[in-house]
């Protein structure tokens, strides 16, 4: 599920600037350097494989540089750091890793997430890399190179109070989604071998629900696994929550776009992503972010 503009903003003002769920930012200021995981050093380390970059398409290769549509308000995934400019996360920091393989620089462009397709039909960007899910209607629009899992997951009050390990320990109680969401969806069908069924409260606020759940009025959160996490690491310095160890629920790809009638662009990101994970870069860069747990082990085409 790819959340919407606003839900993602919410989340955005809430862990950037060290929201806490009563709603007080210490000092109103986004994440310094020192808040962000060091990963130049990891990116910096990949070096060009010549085959893979001879195999990119002429144009990109003669340009020196992969144009990336993202829509960067989204973290741990995309975000900007603390001078409002720079985009940072995870993504960010795979993708720049892909570029460094294939000898290219890579260049970041800021779009509403509705647009990416048409844009990259269009040819103002090159590729997308969005946390968009590679699902079969996509597919029928553009290709996808997948490099993460991602999912459902239950974030719990720090300590587990409640004693959740999995979606059967929410029936009977009341669980937080976001209104409209695929987590809505989950929770309202989890069909429970009790008899009770999860109790849902849906809201469009990320704030609402985790005040809700810091505050007991529900046992649990269910969200997209790397937003669970980051929000698990970060809110109140780590202390207010934490992210249930299973497996994503409903789990599908997320996928970098790119246009139809491209395959050679296509299978040099799909090789440059696979020499990442056999060369432990991409595992590195997962771990540096708490986000392993929706790592693949091999870089697919149009898997969802």
């Amino acid at each position: 599920m790819r959340r919407t503009a606003a839900v993602a903003l919410s989340l955005f003002a809430l862990v950037a600037c060290g929201t806490s769920p009563e709603g007080n930012a210490p000092g109103g200021e986004s994440p310094g350097a020192g808040d962000l995981p060091d990963t130049a050093a990891i990116v910096a380390a990949v070096t060009r494989d010549d085959a893979l970059a001879a195999a990119l398409p002429e144009g990109i290769r003669q340009a020196g540089k992969l144009r990336v549509g993202s829509n960067v308000q989204n973290p741990p995934n995309n975000f900007y750091a603390a001078d409002g400019k720079t985009p940072v996360g995870s993504e960010v920091d795979l993708v720049k890793a892909v570029g460094a393989k294939l000898g290219l620089a890579v260049e970041h462009q800021d779009m509403a997430f509705g647009s990416l397709i048409t844009g990259l039909q269009a040819g103002r960007i090159d590729v997308t890399m969005a946390a968009m899910n590679d699902t079969a209607e996509r597919q029928e629009a553009i290709d996808f190179v997948d490099y993460f899992t991602s999912g459902i997951t239950i974030m719990v009050q720090k300590g587990n109070p409640e004693g959740v390990t999995g979606p059967d320990d929410l029936c009977g109680k009341s669980v937080a989604v976001n209104l409209g969401s695929s987590q809505e969806t989950f929770a309202k069908e989890h069909r429970c071998l009790s008899g009770d069924a999860i109790q849902v409260t849906a809201t469009d606020s990320d704030t609402q629900n985790q005040n809700q759940l810091r505050t007991g009025r529900v046992a649990a959160i269910l969200n997209d696994l790397p937003t669970a996490v980051y929000v698990a690491k970060t809110a109140g310095d780590g202390e207010f929550f934490e992210v249930v160890d299973l497996e994503p629920i409903n789990g599908g790809p997320y996928g970098i776009g790119v246009a139809k009638g491209n395959p050679e662009l296509t299978e040099a990101l799909r090789g440059a992503l696979q020499a990442l994970i056999e060369d432990g870069t991409y595992t590195r860069i997962l771990d540096a972010w708490d986000v392993a747990q929706g790592a693949v082990e091999q870089a697919t085409v149009n898997g969802g």
